[in-house]
């Protein structure tokens, strides 16, 4: 897929359609796809089992409830047609949620008719654009569109306003084991500590102490820069497969591997060194030489 091709498929209608949610719908002859607000059952209504958000604060969602049984929904819900005359829900989940907390047997909607591809990036974009997403839930919105439509960490950057750096970045979370990703999504760590984590030899009993010690972003990166000397540590009980790096190297790599989403490691000595860049796959080799190309 090349990059002009993939910069004029994101160009079509998503902007629009985002843009048009709060806006008044233009007259039916001028909108062929688009229907006009109505109010629907609210049982008529389904959640979008694909939405890329999971996690909804029960508190949030109650306060929520009081102020629409007080002022009703400001916003309506985002939805498209489904057969038998039934309707899911696009953007405005959380609302949903409420107003049937609140007792409303009807809600009113916006209808736009979309496939899977652009529903998916819309309930994207309102969420991380409202910061309604954990990161682990963010990071697997990314890799759902990457895996199921073939973007690029440069469309995806596109799409929700975000640098290349920051899909790579929170693409990266899922690394982590299961128990460390739910301590992401919960909102006890952050995509900080987490990130720190990564390369680690032991991701779970780190984010153990890192919480139960109240430590800091840079005293987590610290923690994790001792844990990976330790693991060239010849005194540590484990083969020593290569002299331990310093504390600057480490830093280094941490930074480039940050910066391109990659693994990166280097190797310096007196006399040069060699500077290491892992890829898994060919798009992932395709984003670095864009990004060589342009510097």
């Amino acid at each position: 897929m090349s990059e002009d091709l993939s910069r004029r498929r994101l160009g079509r209608g998503l902007a629009a359609l985002i843009g048009e949610m709060d806006q008044p719908l233009p007259a039916a002859a001028e909108r062929p796809t688009v229907s006009a607000d109505r109010k629907v059952p609210i049982e008529f209504i389904s959640r979008n089992p694909r939405n890329p958000r999971r996690t909804f604060d029960e508190q949030e969602l109650q306060d929520l409830a009081a102020s629409v049984r007080q002022h009703g929904i400001v916003q309506p819900v985002v939805v498209r047609t489904m057969p038998e005359d039934r309707y899911e829900i696009i953007a405005g989940e959380r609302r949903w949620r409420a107003a049937q907390l609140a007792g409303l047997v009807e809600i009113p909607v916006i209808i736009r008719d979309v496939d899977d591809r652009t529903a998916l990036e819309i309930a994207i974009v309102e969420n991380v654009q409202r910061s309604d997403l954990n990161p682990v839930e963010e990071a697997m919105g990314y890799e759902q569109l990457m895996a199921e439509h073939g973007y690029t960490q440069n469309d995806l950057g596109e799409i929700v306003g975000k640098s290349r750096s920051h899909v790579a970045n929170s693409l990266r979370l899922l690394k982590l084991p299961d128990p460390v990703r739910d301590m992401l999504s919960s909102g006890t760590l952050s995509a900080g500590h987490a990130r720190a984590l990564i390369p680690t030899s032991d991701p779970i009993k780190l984010a153990q102490a890192v919480i139960a010690k109240g430590l800091s972003v840079r005293d987590t990166e610290k923690l994790a820069q001792n844990d990976i000397k330790a693991q060239n540590d010849p005194n540590g009980g484990r083969p020593q497969l290569k002299p331990a790096k310093d504390a600057d190297t480490l830093a280094l790599e941490r930074t480039l591997s940050d910066s391109l989403g990659l693994e990166v490691s280097v190797s310096h000595k007196a006399s040069g060194g060699q500077l290491k860049i892992s890829y898994r796959t060919l798009e992932q080799l395709e984003d670095l030489c864009r990004i060589l190309e342009r510097r």
